[in-house]
């Protein structure tokens, strides 16, 4: 099995940027013609490396389904079925499936994977929940804030253990009453948010005195309005920040429209800061935002563009210069934790606390903090789990997880 380490090495002798796999983006998955034997490559995809460890193969008149089964599956352990549901494509989980099944393999689970893109359509939801009852799953994954959204109301009558990966904060959504207790249902979640205090306290570190804050988000992503936008919005403004609420109305049109406002808001920002130097833009977890990061950076001027997806942090100039918050990879690989312990019986789904990863991924690029001007506080970059050099190369790559 192949370690972390010697993933990034072979990468970097390659010369592939980290994350090549998926065309270099951290959001939706972009249009790339399919190889002849994976037809649903246009909706899900993985890291190379998967393919060391795992069969993954298209199912017969099923083209947005996939069955995963271990290459060297242990005969003498039962097979255990796991579902996962995918609303839509996204790197996001192409990101998230290859660490849970690299988790899952670490562990020697004898498991077949069973996902399924629903397009978020209410009736082919169904019929994937049909699916995964047919199939006697044993444990679902819901891939997304969609997919959990979905199945928290449909699928609470404890027939399936369900564990959420790449999905947004469950107290603010309404899922959960705290982040201590367990649901005492068939529910386990973990979240891709950081508390809103803990965040905003880096913030405030990197930006002492802050003036304006230019927070991006997509009005059709309502999870990362509701958990990340709005309470970031609320929290700068009781410290007298200037809020540019930047959103996106069509994702069909973001880059004209992030284009347009980006621009607006630099001149606004030079009125109380001539020098931007106290200014920043702050990306949420929205596809049609960090998807456009080059459009962003092109229009930002010398205003750092930072990020609440690590992802977004990245080789090359294409790139936010700093971001702190979780990673798609350190939620996966908690959210496998949490699902391989529920499937082994090792802890009963309904008792576990909302899983976050602490401390935060912090990544830093220095490309892009030298393009333009920026000083990285010395802390940041002795927390930085993920570090880009001037040449755009990685540094350094590593992630911690564990929970609060």
């Amino acid at each position: 099995m192949s370690t972390d380490r010697l993933r990034l090495s072979r990468r970097l002798l390659l010369g592939l940027p980290l994350g090549y796999a998926f065309a270099g983006s951290a959001g939706a998955t972009t249009a790339t013609p399919a190889p002849p034997n994976k037809p649903f490559w246009e909706w899900f995809k993985h890291e190379p490396e998967v393919e060391e460890d795992w069969i993954v193969s298209p199912v017969a008149g099923r083209p947005f389904e996939v069955v995963i089964r271990p290459i060297n599956p242990d005969r003498k352990q039962p097979v255990r079925r796991v579902f996962v549901l995918y609303p839509r494509p996204s790197s996001a989980y192409d990101i998230a499936i290859s660490k849970i099944l690299d988790v899952f393999d670490d562990k020697h689970i004898n498991a077949e994977f069973t996902v399924v893109n629903f397009r978020n359509e209410d009736a082919l939801a169904r019929q994937a929940l049909a699916r995964a009852k047919f199939l006697n799953a044993e444990l679902v994954f819901s891939m997304g804030s969609e997919a959990t959204a979905w199945l928290h109301m449909n699928l609470r009558d404890g027939s399936i253990p369900v564990v959420s990966v790449c999905s947004k904060d469950p107290v603010l959504l309404g899922q959960m009453k705290n982040y201590e207790s367990g649901s005492g249902t068939n529910f386990a979640f973990t979240s891709l948010n950081m508390p809103i205090d803990a965040q905003m306290a880096y913030v405030i570190d990197f930006r002492p005195q802050l003036r304006n804050m230019g927070i991006l988000v997509s009005r059709d992503n309502v999870s990362a309005v509701e958990t990340q936008a709005r309470p970031i919005a609320e929290f700068a403004k009781q410290r007298g920040i200037q809020v540019l609420y930047l959103q996106v109305e069509n994702p069909a049109t973001a880059q004209a429209e992030l284009a347009e406002l980006v621009r607006s808001a630099v001149v606004t920002m030079r009125k109380s800061d001539p020098s931007l130097d106290n200014s920043l833009f702050w990306i949420t977890g929205s596809t049609a935002v960090f998807d456009e990061i080059a459009t962003i950076n092109k229009h930002s001027d010398r205003v750092p563009v930072l990020s609440v997806v690590p992802e977004v942090v990245r080789a090359g100039d294409d790139s936010a210069v700093l971001s702190i918050g979780i990673s798609f990879e350190s939620n996966a690989h908690l959210a496998a934790i949490y699902g391989a312990d529920v499937l082994m019986g090792v802890r009963q789904v309904g008792t576990l606390p909302v899983g976050i990863v602490s401390p935060p991924d912090i990544a830093i690029n220095f490309r892009k903090a030298r393009e333009i001007g920026l000083s990285v506080p010395f802390e940041f970059v002795e927390r930085a789990s993920t570090i880009y050099d001037y040449d755009g190369q990685a540094l350094r790559k590593s992630a911690a997880v564990g929970t609060n």
